[in-house]
């Protein structure tokens, strides 16, 4: 499929593709969020300081789309990066709709922190998991790799998703 192999060859770990049916929405992220994201409130991209939606209307949106891409990065800014650009490509593909959920690292520090507007307001999303989407329960789906980091050396696996159609 296109969105994977571009994915792929431009750096993702690895870049599956899925049904609406394989997100697993789970209320209980967001309390991870609250209490338990050190940037919680600290960027433009946290929805539950900057969007007017909850999660249950991020559910009803989402759920409109019928398949998309998961993409696994070591890091949070490759990740970023690339599923920008896999969203830009389908939208240009005609999936006007197309949008991607990665955690914003595009700036070293994110101006909401001094209450200015966000550099790259185009290219800001919110995070896979900021929305209400478990990402370990749907990324174990597609036998793909994600623990809870035991250490701070432990390597990372970043996980973005673009919804599609």
């Amino acid at each position: 499929m296109k969105y994977i192999d571009m994915a792929l060859q431009m750096g993702a770990k690895n870049a599956v593709r899925f049904d609406i049916g394989d997100i697993v929405f789970d209320p209980r992220v967001v309390l991870k969020c609250i209490f338990g994201c050190g940037d919680y409130g600290r960027n433009h991209t946290c929805p539950y300081q900057k969007s007017p939606l909850n999660m249950k209307e991020y559910q009803e949106i989402l759920s409109r789309y019928r398949w998309g891409v998961i993409i696994g990065c070591a890091d949070k800014t490759t990740s970023q990066k690339i599923s920008f650009e896999v969203e830009r490509a389908a939208f240009l593909d005609g999936h006007h709709f197309a949008f991607s959920l990665s955690d914003c690292g595009l700036c070293k520090e994110c101006t909401r922190i001094t209450d200015q507007p966000c550099r790259v307001p185009g290219k800001a999303r919110p995070a896979f998991h900021a929305v209400g989407i478990d990402v370990f329960k749907t990324v174990h789906k597609f036998n793909l790799p994600l623990s809870v980091a035991q250490d701070y050396d432990a390597e990372l696996n970043w996980y973005s998703a673009v919804f599609v159609e």
